[in-house]
């Protein structure tokens, strides 16, 4: 049996926010998570990018380190990552069998996943794993662990159907990765987010550090590998990070080289970001402003519970044409659709077929924006994409 494909099919559950189904396959696989040294980082943007520097500096400093992201941009191998590969298939074949076997019907897709990553990375003994959250924070899955620091990145506004519908309200639910008496850094932020987390720590004895006080842009590397001023910014955050954690026998120093596709790569004349929400396609346009062309062809497809028009307004004025295009998610608007939500900002759009064609009718500077599963699908597309062959999504499969 493909048990893969069975985790697969539990996308029919969607988003299910609690505790209480991961913790039950916690229980039943003996408490991996328990056993693994964590640090968890949440946020709106920039915290994908966190842990994977994280994750090269920690290994530059000599520790045996697992990853743990979501969501991969075309090979599902791509969550879980051990010394700076993602996971072989005969692994993570064998963690879904595992995983499927105690996992309760209403168990979701993101939980079995995350029980999955528990329970490869508290088997191959790794001396710490960098975890993502992966929808806000304290209902999230990753929140079962037992984490040795806890990071929070930007916070802005994206799933308020799900987290609340202002920064504060979503600034609580990251902040709900906070724990007793467990260090947290905490990166740029507005005030008003600061406070939330701060009244967190306070309330529950967490010692808190704002990350710009004992780090700074001029400790990082000057060959740093990820452009962009935002990746600064995410940068300056785990150099924060890694004064804090005390399993370092000395101070260690930011990686220079960090993988981390498909967030303002160049490849040739494309420039491939997953910005997907209006704080990203805000920092996406200062960087683009700062270090590229004056303006760009436009490829853009977006799932149906973004802020469209909103990230698209921000784009705009960078923007010579348009291709619209559906994303390999099932919650992707249609190409007719996403034309329709640019003509409504005022961009002039064209309906693709498929993303090929749009890379094809696009001469000169183009941007690929609008979805992380967007940005993969263009890195394979233009062959860019980094790592070897990996099992392919299933959905892929059962769609």
């Amino acid at each position: 049996m493909d048990f893969l494909a069975e985790l697969a099919a539990r996308r029919r559950f969607g988003m299910r926010p609690g505790l209480d189904a991961i913790a039950s396959v916690m229980a039943a696989l003996g408490n991996p998570e328990r056993r693994v040294k964590a640090v968890h980082v949440a946020g709106t943007n920039g915290k994908g990018a966190t842990a994977a520097i994280l994750d090269a500096s920690l290994r530059k400093a000599g520790l045996r380190v697992a990853r743990y992201t979501s969501p991969h941009l075309a090979r599902i191998n791509e969550r879980f990552f051990m010394d700076g590969e993602p996971i072989g298939d005969a692994m993570l074949d064998e963690a879904a069998r595992r995983v499927a076997q105690v996992a309760p019907p209403q168990l979701t897709f993101f939980e079995a996943l995350t029980a999955v990553a528990f329970l490869v990375f508290a088997e191959a003994g790794v001396d710490i794993a960098v975890l993502e959250t992966g929808l806000g924070g304290r209902l999230d899955a990753t929140n079962v662990c037992h984490p040795i620091l806890s990071v929070i990145t930007r916070i802005g506004l994206d799933h308020c159907d799900w987290l609340g519908d202002t920064v504060e309200k979503i600034a609580a639910e990251k902040a709900g990765i906070v724990k007793p008496g467990v260090p947290v850094v905490v990166g740029a932020n507005s005030p008003s987010a600061l406070a939330v987390v701060a009244n967190r720590a306070t309330a529950i004895s967490a010692p808190l550090t704002c990350a710009a006080d004992i780090a700074s842009p001029g400790e990082i590397p000057p060959d740093f590998s990820l452009r962009g001023s935002f990746n600064r910014e995410n940068a300056v955050t785990a150099l924060a990070a890694l004064k804090r954690l005390d399993i370092l026998a000395a101070p260690v120093h930011l990686a220079s080289e960090v993988t981390w596709p498909g967030r303002f790569q160049r490849v040739g004349r494309f420039l491939i970001d997953g910005a997907h929400n209006p704080p990203a396609a805000t920092a996406l346009r200062h960087a683009i402003m700062e270090e590229c062309a004056a303006s760009f062809n436009l490829v853009a497809g977006f799932c149906g519970d973004k802020d469209v028009e909103a990230t698209l307004r921000i784009l705009k004025p960078l923007v010579d044409r348009a291709f619209a295009v559906r994303t390999s998610n099932p919650r992707s608007l249609s190409p007719e659709e996403t034309a329709a939500r640019m003509a409504a900002v005022g961009i002039s759009a064209t309906p693709c077929r498929s993303l090929n064609d749009a890379l094809t009718l696009s001469s000169g500077p183009t941007l690929v924006c609008g979805s992380l599963f967007l940005a993969g699908e263009a890195l394979v597309a233009l062959d860019a994409y980094p790592w070897p062959a990996g099992r392919l999504d299933p959905s892929e499969r059962l769609r």
